[in-house]
């Protein structure tokens, strides 16, 4: 459920340069900044909103509780659990957002850096997320900025939520892998641009799927119905989302062969 770095800044934020701090929380009081940074980021009702006390069972049972303050204001955060896949751990981050007055001021990527760091200094080499298809700076920013993968398309994995940011829709998501040790991850982080293959497939959809959603509920979840059935059909054939391009029509996933 990771995402939230569309939004324009709003002029508060603007008027000087923020002073961007990422730190674990110093108390259990504070971790009830994460109570009221979802509830300001993804205008949750009190059903939806993770309580404080799952940010406790994260830091103190291997996961990960990061917030961003300028000064000492608190402008976002970093939810992770501890996991396990076949018997190897990971950290899945399952909540990283950003306040709207300071999205696209690179919280999230200081965020995200900030995530890799510690599970680096832990020995631990991946970290997964889940993220909608339909948010597509958020696709560009895992995929191409990060350099995660993704392979696998969960239909629905939340429900439908009370989020406006969900618009109604199911709440399908995609899941990010980064190998955060990877010489993928580490030339793109270094400024590497990588070249698709000439045998990649695109999976494209509306550059204005975003105004879709709050104007035509419907015709929204059609594209989205769409877009499902042929990332599975991919995926199904060993194909991995390792890209993503905009243009002012539309916007596209890259998907290659892909092997661990």
């Amino acid at each position: 459920m990771e995402g939230t770095w569309f939004e324009m800044s709003d002029a508060t934020a603007s008027a000087r340069e923020p002073e961007i701090l990422i730190r674990a929380p110093q108390s259990t009081q504070e971790m009830r900044l994460g109570v009221d940074l979802q509830k300001q980021i993804w205008g949750y009702t009190e059903v939806d909103t993770v309580p404080d006390q799952m940010f406790i069972v994260a830091k103190e049972s291997g996961g990960q509780v990061l917030f961003a303050f300028d000064r000492d204001l608190p402008i976002g955060f970093a939810l992770s659990f501890a996991a396990m896949h076949s018997g190897t751990m990971y950290l899945h981050s399952h909540m990283v957002g950003v306040v709207p007055g300071y999205q696209n001021k690179s919280v999230g990527r200081l965020l995200k850096l900030a995530q890799r760091e510690d599970a680096i200094a832990r020995g631990i080499n991946l970290i997964e997320w889940t993220f909608d298809p339909l948010q597509l700076r958020n696709a560009h920013f895992n995929l191409v900025r990060l350099g995660a993968v993704a392979r696998r398309y969960i239909p629905n994995f939340y429900g439908r939520t009370s989020s406006p940011l969900h618009a109604g829709l199911p709440t399908d998501r995609l899941v990010a892998e980064w190998w955060i040790r990877s010489s993928r991850v580490t030339g793109i982080l270094n400024g590497k641009v990588n070249i698709s293959r000439s045998d990649a497939v695109r999976v494209s959809l509306p550059a204005t799927i975003r105004e879709s959603c709050a104007a035509d509920v419907q015709e929204a979840e059609k594209i989205q119905t769409q877009v499902r059935e042929q990332f599975e059909r991919h995926f199904a054939k060993g194909h991995a989302a390792v890209g993503f391009e905009f243009d002012e029509q539309q916007s596209s996933y890259v998907l290659e062969p892909y092997e661990d």
